[in-house]
């Protein structure tokens, strides 16, 4: 028998190891326990044997984090789209749910609302800043390991929808510092623009004064950059029926009547009147350096008017994603 089928002959079912792994995880051994996981999971993968890989790195990662160890249970996460990748598992519903399984795990924790008054405020601030942190860092690299993962084995060349729902989602909740255009970038590659629609009320009701129409502005934007039309109707018309739902208002500025007429004029063969508009909005549009970038790629895609930097979308998406 050769060394390779004698490795893989000695090692044990994996329930055995899930069973023994998840009584010391129960009983606190988390950084034992977490490092019985890799090395386990690592002969596992050695031995070509995915599945009971992947079912170990499930199990531990789900486990760590029902156990508040965010940092143990990322790092599994993370060998367990790893062990897709390097078993060359793929793309399927399957693995998707198993997937958003071990996401949903990751805790999500509300930021303390109140002012620090004291030391004591301050230091659970920042104890709470610091736990936020951690879990969005953990769970950004698995979810864009996974987007990787499925762009590569299957899925379309952005990777699959849900996935960017997922780190949407994740970005809006847990991010101290908020930054929607990271959140747009994720939704607008997703599949769920009511979803979408609903998170943009959620920080109409909380941003700062002129960042409401500058977020709305570049949600629509951005599907218009893909190409996708009907997302970006979809949306504004969801945003509308929610806030007339919920007796707010859509900003009124120069900016969101450009967005509204830019659709318009997107639905039919209209370049001079597309070109016209960028003239007399130029100052809104202006407001954000993104914008006239975006509008370049609309109208390639819209017209298949060549930019003059063929690079140049390429590099601002590589730009948002950082």
């Amino acid at each position: 028998m050769s060394r390779e089928k004698l490795r893989r002959a000695i090692l044990p079912p994996v329930q055995e190891n899930i069973t023994k792994l998840e009584k010391s995880i129960n009983e606190g051994n988390f950084y034992g326990a977490q490092q019985m996981y890799k090395s386990i999971s690592a002969r596992y993968v050695s031995a070509e044997r995915y599945s009971e890989a992947l079912d170990l790195l499930e199990s531990g990662a789900c486990l760590q984090l029902k156990h508040g160890q965010v940092t143990c249970g990322a790092e599994l996460a993370v060998l367990f789209v790893d062990a897709l990748v390097k078993g060359k598992i793929p793309y399927g519903k399957d693995i998707l749910d198993r997937v958003r399984k071990i996401y949903n795990v990751f805790p999500k924790v509300p930021l303390p609302s109140n002012l620090a008054e004291d030391d004591d405020d301050v230091r659970e601030l920042n104890e709470a800043l610091g736990a936020a942190k951690t879990r969005l860092e953990g769970c950004s690299s698995f979810i864009r390991a996974a987007i990787k993962w499925s762009a590569e084995f299957g899925a379309s060349r952005n990777g699959d929808p849900q996935l960017h729902v997922m780190m949407a989602e994740y970005i809006y909740s847990e991010s101290t510092e908020l930054n929607m255009a990271k959140v747009s970038y994720h939704f607008v590659r997703g599949n769920d623009p009511k979803k979408f629609a609903s998170t943009l009320v959620n920080f109409m009701s909380k941003c700062y004064p002129d960042e409401d129409d500058l977020a709305i502005a570049r949600a629509v934007l951005m599907y218009l950059s893909m190409g996708n039309l009907r997302d970006a109707n979809y949306l504004m018309d969801e945003l509308k029926r929610l806030v007339e739902s919920q007796e707010l208002e859509l900003p009124e500025s120069d900016l969101i009547q450009f967005i509204t007429f830019l659709l318009l004029t997107l639905e039919r063969d209209a370049l001079p009147l597309f070109n016209m508009l960028r003239v007399n909005y130029k100052s809104s549009i202006d407001r954000e350096p993104a914008f006239s970038e975006m509008l370049d790629e609309i109208a390639e895609k819209f017209y298949g008017v060549q930019r003059r930097n063929p690079l140049q979308g390429i590099f601002g998406d590589l730009f948002k994603m950082m």
